[in-house]
């Protein structure tokens, strides 16, 4: 939250047992295959954003389930500029299609309305924002919400099952 970037832990008796039995060779050859996999999934990935970019909106990418929501959202969260300049051409169009579906859909919400977020944070940025009630919250990304409070539940489930630190 407010820029925190909660830092992924891994059970101390985990990451032992890995390294004990990792000799130099198998760490390089295990680098080499995770290296290897993940080349594999992006080429692809960066080859379809290539073909078929213009095909759909910057919210169709962002939304979709591949590399770019993941690297835009860790390069926004991070504050890193190499990150954020190598996709400006990506979040100016993003904001643009933003400001022009809010400019747009807004005249149709004469009422307030409610949206909700999942957010998986660890329990000291947790504390952070109860501490924070009735203050300002900023953020350095762009929120994902859904009208419907099952789509933000479903994700806080997914996250606290890849990591047990979150609350």
């Amino acid at each position: 939250m407010g820029g925190t970037n909660p830092k992924p832990t891994v059970p101390k008796s985990t990451v032992s047992a890995a390294t004990s039995r990792t000799t130099t060779s198998d760490a390089m050859q295990s680098r080499r295959r995770m290296v290897q996999n993940y080349l594999v999934i992006w080429v692809d990935e960066i080859n379809e954003l290539k073909r078929k970019y213009h095909q759909k909106s910057p919210v169709w990418w962002y939304t979709c389930e591949m590399f770019l929501y993941g690297m835009l959202s860790w390069g926004l969260r991070s504050l890193d500029m190499e990150a954020m300049f190598k996709l400006g051409f990506f979040i100016r169009s993003l904001h643009l299609q933003l400001k022009q579906l809010h400019q747009k859909q807004s005249a149709k919400f004469k009422k307030s309305f409610a949206v909700y977020r999942g957010q998986g944070m660890n329990e000291e940025d947790f504390q952070n924002l109860l501490d924070s009630k009735g203050g300002l919250l900023s953020f350095n990304n762009f929120l994902s919400t859904s009208m419907d409070p099952k789509v933000g539940i479903e994700f806080v489930e997914r996250t606290m099952e890849k990591n047990q630190d979150i609350v």
